[in-house]
């Protein structure tokens, strides 16, 4: 006698729960998968978003990887920018967590401060701010020029061009601070007291007991920092536009140059999918070699 009742229970749940997740699928479905298996068609074709797609096979990869300079340049530095700024920004955000884990006034304060510029970094109103300080006119032009008779621009020098982007990213280290601040929130406190008993210093507790114990969250944060810094576009396209001499050609902006620009959207959906491959490859090498240094409470 309970049985259609119940049933009519579960199917009113199952419903509901569609109807809740509905607007959520359709987005899904709609904007990224869809989506991506039409980018995955157009990436073997030859389309320029005015005349019908024409299928071409591996000609966009052969040319990529054989007749495109410009490819190869911007592989490179957009690896030389993930090298330099994922660092570089995780190890800043942890110091500055590690300053804001100890109970100080206005602790919280300092954490609001510091999270802002990780909201406000991706604007554009921000790269424009960032490319009029290291500019030929801005305050550290002015400043070198007072100092050596000569103005000087980070963002006009070739060599140190990629520099000025990297040291945006760093600026922006407040989500990936706030994050390793929960992991160290995290940490039981008698791990600190037995070493404080044991005579260990600051120092060792840091790297036998912090770092160990905070590893799940440095792996998380360096997986997701990596994977926005490939994807890295506004700063480039407003600070450099990708000069000095394409010194600063992240690969999302010359693939956005090739889509947009030079109207060839099949040659750009090709160096999508191997963006993808390669953020693919990356994420698995760092979650294969993780169980070397990666250490889980109650685990091995």
């Amino acid at each position: 006698m309970d049985t259609k009742p119940r049933r009519s229970f579960i199917h009113n749940n199952h419903v509901t729960g569609l109807i809740f997740i509905g607007p959520w699928l359709i987005g899904f479905f709609g904007f990224i998968i869809i989506p991506m298996f039409i980018s995955l068609y157009l990436s073997f074709t030859n389309y320029n978003l005015i005349s019908p797609p024409e299928w071409v096979g591996m000609k966009n990869l052969v040319r990529m990887f054989t007749a495109d300079e410009l490819f190869s340049k911007s592989i490179v530095v957009t690896f030389q920018y993930v090298f330099l700024s994922v660092p570089a920004r995780l190890i800043f955000a942890l110091a500055v967590a590690m300053l804001l884990s100890q109970k100080r006034w206005f602790s919280s304060f300092y954490r609001i401060i510091y999270y802002i510029p990780s909201i406000l970094g991706g604007s554009v109103a921000v790269a424009i701010v960032w490319r009029m300080i290291f500019g030929s006119r801005g305050p550290l032009s002015a400043v070198f020029k007072i100092l050596t008779g000569s103005s000087y621009s980070l963002i006009g020098d070739p060599n140190l061009a990629l520099l000025s982007i990297v040291l945006l990213s760093m600026w922006q280290f407040g989500s990936s601070m706030l994050i390793f601040l929960a992991g160290i929130k995290n940490i039981p406190t008698h791990y600190y007291e037995a070493a404080v008993i044991d005579g260990a210093g600051s120092i060792r507790k840091f790297f036998h007991i912090t770092l160990p114990l905070l590893s799940p969250v440095i792996l998380f944060n360096l997986i997701m920092q990596t994977i926005a810094a490939f994807k890295m576009f506004t700063q480039a396209y407003i600070v450099t536009a990708g000069g000095p001499m394409n010194n600063t050609l992240v690969y999302s902006l010359y693939l956005f140059k090739r889509a947009f620009l030079f109207s060839e959207m099949g040659y750009a959906s090709a160096m999508a999918w191997i963006l993808l491959v390669i953020i693919s490859i990356i994420t698995a090498i760092f979650f294969k070699t993780s169980n070397r240094w990666v250490f889980y409470e109650g685990g091995k």
